[in-house]
């Protein structure tokens, strides 16, 4: 080891982290030589890019390669590329933090992945260079960052700590040098796969790294090479030939599957892939895919969304969010123009003609494949629904062109118990129903429970129970669905189809109006509600409250008092219900005593609170009424 070396320790739990990862975790341990090229292949492509940029770093983006050299002599495997290199604080930053997700929530998902057998987690949570642990007892990195003078020389045992010093490479780059574990014991950590083999290795990039866009050569150090053997030695082990420019027949399904992984870092098979060749005004090809769970960064304003861009076949940038609108940036994969210029920047795309005509394409031909699979595969499209609805909704409110396509594909809790298109909802109405009715609130089980519904369910009219954040935004924004008005039932003036009273409900309102309760209610509740009424859609509930001009649902409130927001002044009204037995006895209890209708007051707008599936504002006052109420 050089002079002025320094010791370091990983960040805390890291040691565990590793052991988990590299003797519990893993069913398939080819995985690190996967990860170490397509970590070669960025160093690659970063470089290529910044000298796009900065005209200094050309000399050194010239014939990028990716070389492995087998050493079995010396028991090591050592993967080099001649890339952008990582300076000393690079070095700190990248290999000394395992998991920047977290490291807890890290070995959660470990634990989780051993016991369900879901295999690889590498790269969905930052790590992918430790994977070489897991083939590898010793790691040594050398590395030069283009444009800089020193290289850096960072090791590590695995064991909790690793050494950094300064390091004689001469050109950039990096090389990863593997002291490889031994096969000798029969202990159940022990690899079964020879890696110095160079056929194993051949065998493992055609699998997983065929499509990758520079040479991949391999050189067995220990083999004698003769003169006539030169022109095999130096043919690439990868086709280098982009997967989405291939035919489909030509392409298996696992080597789709295995493109996903290497663009997404996923563990899981996608649920969709969506081949794509746009030809005419704008030329472009793609290869798309649909995740089947939500990626980590899904509702993070800084997340890494969007899909590669190529141009003509050379990587241009990643996680472009241009090309894909943001209620889609669960969308994963790559886009290849005709049309751009090489030179195209973040900047420029934005303004970009083209990238508006290859967007307004992905975008349709995207929908579009999610009507057929909603259509031909419908537990598939439950699956995509359940894992990306709540940000498919997201395009009611921003995509005003394709607002339409996209409410027939959304989904939506029941009344009913199931779940309901806007199409199959319109199909089942009644004659005489004229409006979709719907109630927001904070989720499905407080809404399905919510006092609002029973005149409806009485008169069997199928209600939305719209439990998400977004869903309050756009139907309030989006006043119908084909000839039929949106009509929330927590509006105050609501009408219903045949919602006449009966004989029965008329004798009990008029014999409550006699004995003037409600109006002694509403001025004891002065301040505290904005009015007091009878209501018509209450059935087994005594009271509940009702919106008064623009509807705002209390979580709505609190997110836009959190975000510092001026809220419209709350309007509740309370409805009661005078056929139910309560307000009776309420109204009997008056009729002799007229002393406690602050009390009753009090405890209904409790009621209707705690039925809102919200928390009562003066829980000291509510508990001294009740207690009041009951002790007589």
């Amino acid at each position: 080891m050089t002079t002025n070396c320094e010791k370091h320790e990983f960040q805390s739990e890291a040691k565990q982290v590793l052991e988990l990862m590299i003797h519990s975790v893993y069913s398939n341990p080819d995985i690190f030589v996967r990860e170490l090229i397509s970590n070669a292949s960025d160093a690659l492509d970063k470089l290529r890019i910044e000298a796009l940029s900065d005209s200094s770093l050309s000399e050194f983006a010239k014939e990028p390669k990716i070389e492995i050299l087998v050493d079995k002599k010396n028991n090591t495997l050592t993967i080099s590329d001649n890339g952008i290199g990582m300076s000393k604080e690079d070095l700190v930053s990248y290999l000394g933090t395992i998991a920047k997700s977290g490291t807890k929530e890290f070995m959660k998902a470990m634990k989780e992945a051993k016991s369900n057998s879901s295999g690889d987690l590498i790269g969905q949570f930052g790590v992918g260079f430790y994977s070489c642990f897991i083939a590898a007892d010793k790691v040594r990195v050398e590395t030069k960052k283009a444009g800089l003078d020193k290289a850096f020389v960072w090791e590590s045992e695995g064991d909790g700590t690793f050494t950094i010093s300064e390091g004689t490479r001469n050109s950039n780059g990096t090389t990863i040098v593997m002291s490889m574990k031994k096969n000798e014991n029969t202990d159940e950590h022990d690899l079964d796969t020879d890696y110095l083999s160079e056929w194993t290795l051949r065998g493992i990039i055609k699998k997983y790294s065929d499509f990758v866009t520079y040479p991949i050569f391999i050189k067995d150090m220990n083999k004698e090479v003769k003169p006539e053997d030169e022109p095999e030695k130096d043919a690439p082990i990868n086709s280098m030939k982009a997967l989405w420019t291939r035919s489909e027949s030509d392409v298996t399904d696992d080597e789709y599957k295995e493109f996903y992984r290497h663009i997404s870092h996923d563990w899981e098979d996608p649920l969709e892939r969506i081949s794509y060749k746009a030809e005419g005004t704008s030329e472009f090809c793609a290869l798309l895919y649909i995740p089947a769970r939500q990626p980590m960064d899904l509702f993070f304003q800084d997340g890494k969304h969007g899909v590669q861009l190529y141009i003509k076949r050379v990587f241009i940038m990643n996680d472009c969010k241009d090309l894909i609108p943001e209620y889609l940036r669960f969308i994963k994969g790559v886009v290849d123009s005709e049309d751009l210029s090489l030179n195209v920047s973040r900047e420029i795309l934005q303004q970009n003609r083209q990238t508006n005509l290859i967007k307004s394409s992905l975008t349709r031909k995207v929908l579009d494949s999610l009507r057929k699979m909603k259509q031909d595969k419908p537990e598939d499209y439950n699956k995509f629904w359940d894992t990306f609805g709540i940000v498919l909704k997201e395009g009611i409110i921003s995509d005003q062109k394709n607002k339409e396509q996209i409410m027939k594909l959304c989904m939506f809790d029941s009344s009913k118990g199931n779940k309901t298109t806007l199409e199959e909802y319109v199909s089942k109405m009644s004659s005489d129903q004229k409006k979709i009715y719907y109630i927001t609130g904070s989720n499905k089980s407080t809404l399905s429970a919510s006092p609002k519904l029973e005149a409806f369910r009485k008169r069997d009219i199928e209600v939305l129970l719209l439990g998400d954040g977004v869903d309050e935004i756009w139907v309030n924004n989006t006043p119908k669905f084909n000839d039929f008005d949106f009509v929330s039932i927590s509006s105050e003036n609501l009408e219903l189809p045949d919602s006449l009273l009966g004989e029965d409900e008329k004798k009990d309102k008029e014999e409550l109006e006699k004995s003037g309760l409600l109006t002694k209610i509403k001025e004891a509740l002065v301040g505290t509600v904005e009015d007091v009424t009878f209501s018509t859609r209450l059935v087994d509930s005594p009271a509940c409250f009702v919106q008064k001009g623009e509807e705002i649902s209390p979580q709505m409130r609190n997110f836009f008092q959190s975000m510092g927001q001026p809220v419209p002044e709350e309007k509740k009204v309370l409805e009661i219900n005078p056929s139910h037995q309560l307000i009776k006895k309420i109204a009997e209890n008056y009729e002799n005593d007229m002393s406690n209708v602050s009390e009753w007051g009090t405890m209904l707008v409790g009621l209707a609170t705690i039925a809102e599936g919200d928390s009562i504002t003066d829980s000291k006052k509510f508990t001294e009424s009740l207690t009041k109420l009951l002790s007589k």
